[in-house]
């Protein structure tokens, strides 16, 4: 259905009025005694004590690992452990997809989880010598593609080392399986 001319002309006119009027309240206000890192200090919340700081980055470190923890358990080990990623398994391949995005999640969170921990200097500590076997973890789902059943071992092993790191550290760290749309994702 045409749209009457009349009503074009009065939309750009309200349009060329709120423009005009926008820039003349803006000409009209000195902008340059405005203090910009002000502005941008204001935008960015940060705790206000050492210690409050440390108890979010232990909070944080246990959600990134426990994401990590619940994804590798239930599309890597889980279906290790029954036998899908044997060659001739029925619904191996799509296994095999779950897999590689459940070990690029359980990556990305422990990455995080690492970040997280460098908050807290107990748990920066217990973490240290666990990155390299985080590290490690990029070439597992290259291993997983070719039916290397060690693979979910090696995932479940570094798993186990951040829990009993965190759990030393005094933050217990509990499997908390995502959606597999959190997996798509990379949330």
């Amino acid at each position: 259905m045409p749209v009457p001319i009349r009503h074009i002309a009065v939309a750009l006119t309200l349009c060329c009025a709120l423009l005009a009027g926008s820039t003349a309240y803006a000409a009209g206000h000195d902008t340059s005694q405005r203090n910009p890192t002000a502005a941008v200090a204001a935008a960015e919340p940060s705790p206000s004590t050492s210690a409050e700081k440390q108890k979010f980055a232990k909070t944080r470190f246990v959600a990134n690992a426990g994401l990590a923890a619940g994804a590798v358990y239930q599309w890597i080990y889980k279906p290790y452990k029954a036998g899908k990623f044997k060659k001739g398994a029925h619904g191996r391949k799509l296994t095999l997809v779950k897999a590689g995005l459940a070990g690029a999640f359980a990556y990305n969170r422990l990455k995080a989880a690492a970040r997280n921990a460098k908050g807290d200097p107990t748990l920066s500590k217990a973490i240290a010598p666990i990155t390299a076997g985080i590290e490690s973890l990029k070439s597992l789902p290259a291993k997983l593609r070719k039916g290397d059943g060690s693979a979910a071992n090696d995932f479940n092993d570094v798993i186990n080392k951040v829990k009993d790191a965190g759990k030393n550290a005094g933050a217990e760290v509990k499997n908390k399986v995502p959606s597999l749309s959190e997996v798509k994702n990379g949330s």
